[in-house]
């Protein structure tokens, strides 16, 4: 059933090995086996690409991965994708579709073919990619479909010495282009002249394209979280915020630092302070044995001696590694936070980015992305953590 007639080589572009690939499709088909599931529909594309080596911005149109507990993966790709998935993966079995066609029953013909009709299924139903439509369609013609969302994501959560060393070159590209953002922050300068800086930097390092644009913003822009450029002139005692990722064969890094132009008001000093104890502390409770929230907690407790509780509502870090838009981390993976009692092993890795606001004034925050190793863990970036003055 194989749709090979195809113009490249076969894996010419794969992140990994045949081998690295075959043994994490086992590794997700034990974990299927333990739930019952004799074939997972595989819909999400950090999902794909961890099992296949498949990646593409083409994920907005549906691609499917069928993964039997026994038998070969098959792959059902819209046909303009076809070749790309070819050179990113080493699978054998594809069926594609054309514009024209309804890739729903492209499935269920491949299922039929297959004589799996009468197998159990299960879907990733939080999968960010599965649109009602598609999953009530499925349904319909497959059947009720047990949920597998996390099993996978259980698996990408530690990764290997490979991965992990995508991630250190993905921290590489961060620290150059945080590096010029930082040489482009003056009084006068726009807030696109400093993204421009850092883009421009990070992909000339060897960044392919982020899960997620630069969060850079300044004056009181950057009092609203997750504020981008918007052509905003620095001035004189104006914050400016900066955060970043890296991306190498899908593998992300991210890194965030803050600067003021000018003196900043004791608030904003005092807010710094308590960011850069809180990291540390983080840091210092992320190794193995303690949970995710054994580290959060490390972090809140830092704010809360300070007094800014109520500047700082939300998680102290979520794991990264594998990622398209919209997100550059994997907090569907894991996130540092109250009541998520995942043990922390050798090979987690975290982006931890404590930051405090006032909303509508300024934001200050300082980040790692940090690695766990036997012994507790260790930071990917040099560069100083300290409120850049200018």
């Amino acid at each position: 059933m194989a749709e090979l007639d195809t113009v490249v080589e076969q894996g010419i572009e794969a992140a990994f090995s045949r081998q690295e690939l075959a043994a994490r499709q086992e590794a997700a088909r034990r974990a299927l086996a333990d739930r019952g599931i004799d074939v997972m529909i595989v819909t999400g594309p950090e999902n794909i690409f961890y099992l296949t080596g498949q990646q593409t911005p083409g994920y907005y149109t549906y691609q499917a991965l069928l993964l039997p507990v026994e038998g070969e993966p098959v792959a059902i790709v819209r046909q303009l994708e076809l070749n790309n998935l070819v050179a990113n993966s080493y699978l054998d079995n594809i069926r594609s579709y054309m514009d024209g066609d309804d890739p729903i029953d492209v499935t269920v013909g491949a299922i039929s073919d297959l004589g799996w009709s009468n197998r159990k299924f299960a879907i990733d139903e939080r999968g960010w990619f599965l649109p009602i439509a598609v999953y009530k369609a499925l349904l319909e013609k497959i059947g009720a479909m047990a949920d597998a969302s996390g099993a996978i994501e259980a698996l990408r959560a530690v990764k290997s010495p490979q991965e992990i060393a995508k991630i250190e070159t993905a921290a590489t590209y961060v620290d150059a282009g945080m590096s010029a953002g930082f040489a482009a922050i003056k009084a006068g300068a726009s807030e696109n002249d400093i993204v421009g800086a850092m883009m421009g930097a990070a992909i000339v390092a060897g960044s392919e394209y982020v899960g997620m644009e630069p969060l850079m913003a300044s004056g009181t822009r950057c009092g609203i979280p997750h504020g981008t450029w918007r052509r905003n002139i620095i001035g004189d005692n104006d914050p400016v915020f900066l955060e970043q990722a890296g991306a190498h064969d899908r593998y992300h890094a991210t890194l965030m630092r803050s600067a003021w132009v000018g003196t900043p008001p004791d608030t904003a000093k005092r807010m710094m302070a308590c960011c850069l104890e809180a990291l540390q502390a983080a840091l210092e409770a992320l190794k193995p044995g303690a949970t995710c929230a054994d580290v959060h907690r490390a972090c809140q407790g830092v704010v809360d001696a300070h007094g800014f509780t109520e500047a700082y509502k939300k998680r102290s870090g979520y794991s990264v590694g594998i990622s398209f838009a919209p997100d550059w981390g994997e907090g569907n993976v894991l996130s540092l936070y109250d009541g998520v009692d995942t043990e922390i092993v050798p090979g987690m890795v975290f982006h931890m980015p404590p930051a405090l606001r006032i909303y509508g004034e300024f934001t200050v925050g300082v980040s790692e992305t940090a690695v766990v190793t036997d012994t507790g863990c260790r930071t990917l970036s040099p560069l100083p953590r300290d409120l850049a003055l200018y």
